[in-house]
């Protein structure tokens, strides 16, 4: 299909274009942007006017639930919710059950993903077998099957040496790892960042020095090891001064903080919401802003919805006792346009954190608009607000704290290789 965008404003933070321009798409990919190529004959007009034309969004963290868990969600229901929210390319951590540690389950997960004929699916593979921490997997094989990066999503390995170990290996064939910041021993059944409000409401708590010794460790080891390694979910204004230090001195390091941690603090767990049962925990109004001023100076790479549908029963236990996650790949462009309507920033300097940036981070040839290369793109109202309703979510799970809110951005359309994938009702 020949595709022909017209009137949109363009904005491709990678290749520096802010402009009103025509994109012309074939066999896929986009040929020409501004003036149309000779003999091109449009199967299908869009007209952009007043909206945003830029590359699709990446986000770093999808949970497909996929295989195991298809009574929180599934396949289906997750690639739809991604390509409503402007997503095209997705990593999906590896906590499914059974977790992806062998190469057949990543390749059928790619070749299900695949035939869906939506987002592009990116698995980040388990790190240890079972994602126990005991041994390692094959990850050359694993990266062989489609895996892209290794992970641990469930915190820090509890024995170190096997971490070290971990990242030898990686280092070795020139694999990323990916690691949570959180000490197990002292998360124990904390479910609340430790403050007043966990001390009012009487939850068990996760102290700060939970994220800040499991960073200080992965420093350490990554510069013994010389790993590339990307910190997931930072969430303190401690751990993110050490990050900033370990960058300045040179370490090959990355991060990423989720949108719910942009927006939210602790108080907005109120009288025990349970959409706000997160980990790492919603932290104070100071790591708050102090999250939101690392995205602007460069020490936060990119932003991650942290998708994670969970069912509505899970959700109706008590705080303690419900699942933890909230859904969030459709509130991604829209929350990350908020956090840059609070910051006062130009709209190329916010759409790069969910492009180029996760892009870079991932090794993946996406999140831009160069001519030659896969049309996945996202078009947007940016001045249309939106209400977040549970009829309007398309992921299986509904399980928000934005609940109700308006918010800016609406997706119109969504291509991937150059199909339209997704268009918002009229």
């Amino acid at each position: 299909m020949k595709i022909h965008i017209k009137n949109g404003r363009v904005i491709d933070p990678k290749n520096g274009i802010d402009s009103i321009q025509d994109i012309f798409i074939a066999k896929g990919k986009i040929v020409a942007i501004g003036s149309m190529p000779d003999e091109f004959q449009a199967s299908r007009v869009i007209d952009a006017q007043s909206m945003i034309v830029c590359p699709g969004l990446v986000d770093l963290s999808v949970r497909l639930r996929e295989p195991g868990l298809e009574y929180k969600a599934t396949l289906e229901s997750e690639m739809a919710a991604s390509v409503a929210g402007g997503v095209t390319s997705i990593a999906c951590p590896p906590d499914t059950d059974p977790p992806l540690d062998e190469p057949g389950l990543v390749e059928m997960l790619k070749h299900r993903a695949k035939s869906l004929n939506q987002a592009h699916v990116y698995p980040i593979g388990a790190l240890t077998q079972g994602l126990k921490g005991e041994r390692l997997t094959e990850m050359a094989e694993l990266n062989d099957a489609g895996c892209v990066v290794f992970g641990q999503p469930d915190g820090l390995l509890p024995n170190l040496r096997v971490l070290m170990q971990a990242m030898r290996y990686a280092s070795t064939f020139g694999f990323s790892v990916w690691l949570y910041p959180q000490e197990l021993s002292l998360i124990n059944d904390g479910v609340a960042h430790d403050g007043e409000v966990a001390t009012r409401l009487g939850l068990p708590t996760i102290p700060v020095c939970a994220e800040t010794i499991a960073i200080s460790n992965i420093i350490l080891l990554a510069q013994e090891t010389g790993v590339q390694v990307h910190i997931c979910r930072v969430s303190s204004a401690a751990g993110l001064a050490m990050i900033r230090l370990a960058k300045q001195q040179g370490l090959s390091i990355t991060c990423d903080v989720t949108i719910n941690h942009l927006h939210l603090s602790d108080m907005d767990i109120g009288f025990f919401d349970t959409n706000c049962h997160l980990i790492p925990p919603l932290r104070g109004f100071g790591d708050r802003d102090a999250l939101r001023f690392g995205l602007l100076d460069g020490t936060i790479d990119a932003i991650c919805s942290d998708h994670a549908p969970v069912d509505e029963d899970a959700k109706l236990l008590p705080f303690a006792q419900s699942d933890i996650g909230a859904t969030g790949v459709e509130l991604l462009l829209p929350l990350t346009l908020k956090w840059g309507i609070d910051m006062g920033l130009s709209l190329p300097k916010v759409l790069v954190k969910i492009t180029a940036d996760p892009a870079k981070i991932l090794g993946i040839d996406a999140g831009h608009l160069s001519i030659g290369s896969a049309a996945d793109i996202c078009i947007f109202d940016p001045d249309a607000y939106w209400k977040v309703t549970a009829a309007g979510i398309h992921s299986q799970g509904k399980n928000t704290p934005f609940m109700g809110m308006e918010l800016p951005g609406n997706v119109c359309y969504t291509l991937v290789n150059g199909h339209i994938v997704y268009q918002r009702p009229a």
